[in-house]
C-alpha cells in the first residue's frame, strides 16, 4: 500500500503595517547605521517589494519621522505633577540609556522638522512640569534645551571612550609609559584616581560622572526659581 505524501503548506506571511515597517527600519539602522536606510534596503529586510511599503509610509522622510516617534516612546516622561527635579533627572537618565541603545538617534531627532503628535506631546509634558514648578517661559525652553544638549554631548563622548575596565586601566598604563619623564604630573594623578577606575559592584562605566554633571545643571536651574 502506497504511503500518502505529506503536503506542507508555507505559513502565511505576516501582513505589513506601519508599525512593522518602522520597527524593521529601526533594526536596520541600529545594525548598519542611519546611512543604510533606503526604501530598497528596508523592503529587502522585510522580504517584500519596495512598492508595497508605500501603502504604509509615504516616503523615506515618513520613515525617518516614524523612527523619531519610536525613539521617543522609549524615553520615560514622568507624569505632570512629578517634582520637577526628580522628573528632569529621570528623563535625563532615560534619554541617555535610549541614545546609548541607538547612538544615531540624537542627530535624527534634532534634525527632523515635522512636529508629529508624539514629539509635541513629549515636549509639552516636559515643559509643563517645568512651568508647574514655577520656571519662567524662557527658562523652560532653555532648561529643556540645555539638559538635552548635556545628555547628547555626554553620550557622544561615552560611546567613544573605553567601556571595559581592562581598556580603561590599559589607558593609564600607556599614559604612564608616554609620560615616563614626569611631565604633566597632576594629569597623571587625576587619571590614576579618577572615579571611573573604581566602579562599585553593578555600576556601569561613567554613571557617576554623568550624575555629577546632571546634578550641577539641576542645581543651577534651581537657583532660577522665583523665591
Amino acid at each position: 500500500m502506497a504511503l500518502k505524501k505529506k503536503t506542507t503548506q508555507s505559513s502565511p506571511r505576516k501582513p505589513l503595517s506601519r508599525e512593522r515597517v518602522l520597527k524593521a527600519a529601526l533594526a536596520l539602522v541600529d545594525k548598519d547605521g542611519i546611512e543604510s536606510l533606503s526604501m530598497r534596503n528596508l523592503a529587502a529586510k522585510l522580504s517584500v517589494e519596495a512598492m508595497s511599503l508605500y501603502k504604509h509610509v509615504a516616503n523615506k522622510d515618513a520613515v525617518l519621522d516614524g523612527l523619531v516617534e519610536l525613539i521617543l516612546r522609549e524615553m520615560e516622561i514622568p507624569p505632570v505633577g512629578t517634582p520637577w527635579r526628580e522628573a528632569m533627572r529621570r528623563r535625563a537618565w532615560s534619554v541617555r540609556h535610549t541614545i546609548l541603545r541607538h547612538p544615531w538617534a540624537s542627530v535624527l531627532i534634532e534634525s527632523r522638522l515635522a512636529p508629529g503628535e508624539a514629539r509635541l506631546s513629549y515636549a509639552d509634558t516636559v515643559l509643563s512640569i517645568l512651568k508647574n514648578a514655577g520656571f519662567a517661559t524662557e527658562v523652560q525652553y532653555r532648561a529643556f534645551q540645555m539638559l538635552d544638549s548635556y545628555v547628547y554631548g555626554y553620550v557622544l563622548q561615552e560611546v567613544n571612550w573605553p567601556t571595559k575596565e581592562s581598556d580603561r586601566k590599559m589607558l593609564v598604563v600607556r599614559l604612564k609609559e608616554f609620560l615616563h619623564d614626569g611631565r604633566y604630573p597632576n594629569l597623571m594623578k587625576v587619571i590614576e584616581q579618577a572615579s571611573w577606575l573604581k566602579l562599585a559592584p553593578g555600576e556601569k562605566p561613567y554613571d557617576a560622572d554623568f550624575e555629577f554633571g546632571l546634578q550641577l545643571i539641576l542645581d543651577g536651574l534651581e537657583r532660577l526659581l522665583p523665591r
